[in-house]
């Protein structure tokens, strides 16, 4: 169902809609999904790392991904973007859970999707336009011992053990982290 007004292609708006979902994920599953609109990615008025962080929003939300960018025009850039397995793989986990802000401090954002396979999307969001870092305990996640992190926009996997992890964050930009237990 739909959540919210219309997202315009501006990082206020999409931000405002995007992080307005907090706390709705009880009234999301299988069959009957929050919606907060449409996905800006590619129509011009956001840079790479704000589109990112819709593309990013959008699937621990389990949202729709409905792009509204002409398809025939598509940068590389953006296809990209909207074209991401391990986005979309998130997306639509076959768990059907909504993720949910998990903590927040100051303009950074922690959001936690669980998944089906018994780990988790995790999203650390700077809300601030410039650049922040954040610092992220994995254990405080329920993440104990080692823990497989996929960081899904750079593309690399690493292992990590509990506590904290620090991350750099450039404005209005997301780290897009997948987690998997040790042994899975």
């Amino acid at each position: 169902m739909r959540t919210t007004q219309d997202v315009f292609d501006n990082y206020k708006s999409m931000a405002e809609i995007g992080f307005g979902q907090a706390g709705l994920a009880k009234f999301a599953g299988p069959g009957h999904w929050n919606d907060p609109d449409l996905l800006e990615v590619g129509n011009g008025g956001m840079n790479i790392e704000e589109y990112r962080t819709q593309m990013s929003l959008w699937a621990i939300l389990a949202a729709p991904l409905i792009a509204t960018a002409d398809l025939t025009q598509m940068t590389p850039e953006t296809k990209a973007l909207l074209t991401n397995k391990d986005v979309i793989a998130i997306d639509q986990d076959r768990a059907g859970k909504e993720g949910d802000r998990v903590y927040a401090e100051g303009p950074v954002e922690i959001w936690e999707r669980p998944l089906a396979d018994g780990g988790a999307a995790i999203g650390i969001f700077n809300r601030h336009p410039g650049p922040m870092t954040a610092r992220v305990d994995l254990g405080k996640l329920g993440f104990s011992g080692t823990t497989k992190v996929r960081n899904v926009w750079a593309g690399t996997e690493t292992h990590v053990t509990s506590g904290p992890t620090t991350f750099n964050l450039l404005g209005h930009s997301v780290v897009l982290l997948r987690l998997t237990r040790a042994g899975k």
